[in-house]
């Protein structure tokens, strides 16, 4: 089997564990408890859904489980805060304690979580606004999600789903308030050498809009099942009562499977239809490629090196006509005096460059530890987190990369590209993603980042971070210049008038559109995930989408670069990277396309953070597939041209 084919093969092997099992490194200890022992419920914050009453997202904000509008039941002595990650923060996660008291193995038939509460109209109107936008409430028990039970659509596949409604919309479009829960947990035994002990190893709740619960004065409960729903009345108060119970059900599921449940593949039969197709599409561009390099270039620079080594002085002129013709033929011998021709901005470009170097390999980095299980959805926050310090890391390869490339541009200006590499790109993020979070901050939505935790980032950045980056580009700018291997003319040629689809935007839009059609289909389930606060876990899928998507990109890059040189442009330095980075502006296309499908907002603040988002993630997508785009031109460019013989 040849090397090509046994890494595809080995891919795809690779790819389809985790659909077949859940192929992950749990993240965390298992918990033992004895029976009757208290098990912790933790809440964790509000988060917007696809309604399903008209199959649309309506917000993107998040709200802390204990804002006062909802008025869910404290424990005696207030909430107090769990500990997070730094990737749980920045993701919005707000986790909490909370009054539920569950004790192993125990069933409890209605409990009050507390006594009654009251719903002031404003409230009422809030809540009522928040059910009809398809919020959920999302619950921890030992590290698990509250979930509830769905089924697909299309495999008919039950499966569990993080997070469960706050309310339900009746026919009528009258927003009904779920007030009672019923927590089914799922334990499995676990015999030791002195005693036996139980782990949680499943979480379904079962919400109910129950308008006739109350609490008597002696304490006893009436869950009020099989009467009216509770309805909030937006035009005077509402008298509600929490109230829950809770089932244990003995489970073969071992502790170490139990996400296995949670982590579902969405019909895989699109997925592979969609790999297949784009490997398809993959191998015939790089068939073009290599039917440009192994053919038609070798021919030419079999035919250029075979004029050289003629006499030209000896035939009379006839060489020189043969040349004339040759040169007539192909065109991109003729620029070799300028392709190698410092770019416009090459400071600006050589910065972009280094940054999307660090992005490439913390990308790849992140997919392959995800493919192999090392980043577990039971460790909340670890794949954020992962992202933020792995990108700081590799800092020195943003500033050795953008060293390099800058000297081999012939930049003088070193101590700019030293500073600029690790600050330009990220603060212009940073500066971004403070102003979308001041938004959410104004809107008081936990999935506002904390003051204190920005600092501790930009801390991490500058402590770490930018010195990796200054020695990354000490290091390159002592290293070696990379020499082009044809000289550059004094006065540069002039350029043809570009014609069809050479001139800039066509041309752009074209190598564009190429790798974003390989990642098309994931890129909808990210998104979904993404705005529904949903798990994410077919990195299987993703690992095979990248590496389409990475040989895409070099292949539309380097005809893109062939064309041009053949029609006598020699400025692909830029062509190339903004040719490639177009799939960025793709990505942001297709977030407007599922904003006119699938998203309803009803407010411009939802409309700033959803496109401030989107474009943030499309402006990160440019400058990765951009650096693809032009490492891979240059390695051509550079190969082509060293292997003929000029003057």
């Amino acid at each position: 089997m040849a090397p090509s084919n046994r890494f595809l093969f080995s891919s795809f092997l690779l790819a389809s564990l985790p659909l077949s099992s859940a192929f992950y490194l749990p993240g965390v200890a298992p918990t033992s408890y004895d029976k009757g022992q208290t098990v912790p419920l933790h809440v964790n914050r509000l988060t917007p859904g696809i309604a399903r009453h008209d199959d649309q997202l309506h917000a993107v904000l998040s709200f802390d489980y204990y804002r006062e509008a909802f008025h869910f039941c404290q424990p005696k002595d207030g909430p107090s805060d769990v500990k997070e990650s730094l990737g749980s923060i920045l993701f919005g996660d707000r986790i909490q304690t909370s009054p539920f008291e569950l004790h192993m193995a125990k069933n409890e038939t209605c409990k009050a979580v507390c006594g009654e509460v009251t719903f002031p109209p404003r409230d009422a109107r809030f809540t009522n606004n928040r059910i009809a936008q398809g919020y959920n409430i999302n619950w921890l028990v030992d590290g698990l999600p509250a979930a509830q039970l769905n089924v697909d659509a299309v495999t008919k596949k039950e499966f569990y789903s993080p997070g469960f409604l706050l309310g339900s919309v009746n026919e009528d479009g009258q927003p009904l308030l779920h007030n009672h829960y019923d927590i089914l947990i799922d334990y499995h035994l676990v015999g030791l050498p002195t005693s036996t002990k139980y782990r949680v190893v499943g979480v379904l709740v079962q919400p109910d809009s129950r308008g006739a619960s109350k609490v008597d004065k002696n304490g006893n409960v009436d869950c009020g099942e099989g009467g009216p729903p509770m309805i909030l009345n937006e035009d005077g108060e509402t008298k509600v009562t929490w109230t829950y119970s809770v089932y244990w059900r003995e489970s073969p599921t071992a502790w170490a499977t139990r996400w296995d449940k949670y982590l579902h593949v969405y019909d895989p039969k699109i997925h592979w239809f969609s790999l297949i197709n784009s490997s398809v599409f993959v191998i015939f561009l790089v068939g073009m490629v290599s039917v440009i390099l192994l053919r038609a270039l070798r021919k030419d620079i079999a035919r250029y090196n075979r004029l050289d080594a003629i006499g030209l002085e000896d035939l009379n002129g006839t060489s020189a006509a043969i040349e004339d013709g040759i040169q007539e033929d192909s065109g991109w011998k003729l620029v070799h005096g300028d392709v190698f021709r410092c770019p416009k901005s090459p400071l600006l470009l050589s910065v972009l460059l280094g940054n999307g170097a660090q992005l490439f390999v913390m990308t790849g980095i992140t997919v392959v530890f995800a493919l192999f299980g090392l980043l577990s959805p039971s460790n909340r926050g670890l794949l954020a987190t992962t992202i933020v310090l792995l990108y700081t890391l590799l800092g020195f390869v943003g500033g050795y990369v953008s060293a390099r490339c800058y000297k081999a541009f012939g930049g003088e200006a070193w101590k700019r590209n030293i500073i600029m590499t690790p600050l330009l790109i990220p603060g212009f993020i940073f500066a971004v993603f403070f102003l979308l979070n001041l938004f959410v901050w104004a809107k008081g939505s936990s999935g506002a980042v904390p003051f204190t935790t920005m600092i501790v980032v930009v801390a991490i950045w500058f402590i770490i971070s930018v010195p990796l980056s200054f020695a990354g580009s000490w290091l390159g700018f002592k290293a070696r210049t990379i020499e082009a291997p044809t000289k550059t003319n004094q006065i540069p040629r002039q350029i043809p008038p570009a014609t069809g689809t050479l001139r800039p935007i066509p041309s752009l839009l074209l190598t564009g559109i190429l790798p974003f059609g390989t990642i098309f289909v994931e890129l909808y389930f990210i998104m979904n995930s993404l705005w529904t606060s949903k798990i994410y876990y077919m990195f299987g899928f993703l690992f095979l989408c990248f590496g389409l998507m990475t040989v895409t990109t070099a292949a539309t890059s380097i005809l893109l670069v062939y064309f041009m040189l053949c029609a006598e442009d020699y400025r692909w330095q830029w062509r190339s990277f903004a040719g490639a980075g177009m799939t960025g502006f793709y990505v942001f296309v297709n977030a407007i396309i599922f904003w006119a499908t699938r998203v309803s907002f009803g407010g411009v603040i939802g409309a700033v953070l959803y496109l401030g988002y989107s474009a943030l993630i499309g402006f990160l997508v440019f400058i990765l597939t951009g650096t693809i785009g032009f490492i891979s031109s240059w390695i051509f460019v550079r190969k082509i041209y060293s292997s003929i013989k000029v003057d």
